[in-house]
């Protein structure tokens, strides 16, 4: 029986600085602790980038067959996971944030749920009583937990973390995922991935994670928050019209 292959999408915008160290650490660790999973590779999913992205991103690629570079003029982390997994041949497919805020061990337990234990999307949560997160801002916890809430009331959902950019599934639920919903082009697409497979009763996993908050990360929560309540009225209406 051949191995099942993986991959891990890494959405990248003006990451010249970090790029190479990071994506170093993650085949790092995944080439020592994760082999007896499958084959595993990385896509590096450019959302524009102005700097020196593209050209690192493509020397990394040429020097290394694990990874897979791809380029998307249009920004939007949802475009960009759309377009990697939707041309990708693997059978799991998801994506975590190049800060690598979420602990690398964790990929133990999404590949072990979704190889071994019949679960189709594992989605990581920060505010789960098991969750463990390091130098949060208080503004963007109590941000976070407010939007969940709402999540869960609108949605009735059985996840915790909506926004934990922490996501992983079998690639063969996914175009049902997105024609029943899921398609946003932003960073809510990673939200409607679970509140349309808890729709469709697609078994998830909410997986406590360890998570560091990025001091430099480019969020912008109030702008952000903001879309997501436009968005989410939008998926319920959605949801609604396909009862």
């Amino acid at each position: 029986m051949s191995k099942p292959k993986i991959e891990i999408t890494i959405p990248v915008l003006n990451e010249q600085d970090t790029l190479k160290t990071q994506i170093e650490k993650i085949l790092s660790f995944i080439n020592k602790e994760c082999n007896k999973y499958g084959e595993i590779r990385l896509v590096i999913a450019d959302n524009g980038s102005t700097d020196k992205t593209q050209e690192f991103s493509k020397e990394l690629e040429a020097n290394n067959s694990q990874i897979r570079y791809l380029r998307l003029e249009q920004r939007g982390v949802g475009r960009a996971l759309k377009a990697s997994w939707q041309s990708s041949t693997a059978d799991i497919v998801g994506y975590m944030d190049l800060d690598l805020a979420t602990d690398l061990k964790h990929l133990h337990q999404v590949f072990d749920a979704l190889l071994n234990k019949n679960f189709e999307i594992v989605a990581g949560t920060r505010l789960a009583k098991e969750s463990v997160v390091i130098g949060r801002t208080p503004l963007r916890n109590f941000t976070s937990k407010v939007f969940n809430k709402i999540l869960n009331f609108k949605f009735n959902g059985n996840f915790t973390d909506g926004m934990c950019g922490f996501k992983f599934l079998k690639r063969t639920i996914l175009n049902d995922l997105i024609r029943n919903g899921a398609d946003n082009d932003g960073w809510f697409f990673s939200t409607e991935l679970l509140v349309v497979a808890d729709y469709k009763k697609y078994k998830i996993l909410d997986l406590p994670v360890v998570w560091t908050d990025d001091p430099n990360s480019k969020v912008k929560i109030i702008k952000l928050s903001i879309e997501y309540l436009k968005a989410m009225n939008i998926l319920k209406k959605r949801l609604e019209n396909n009862k």
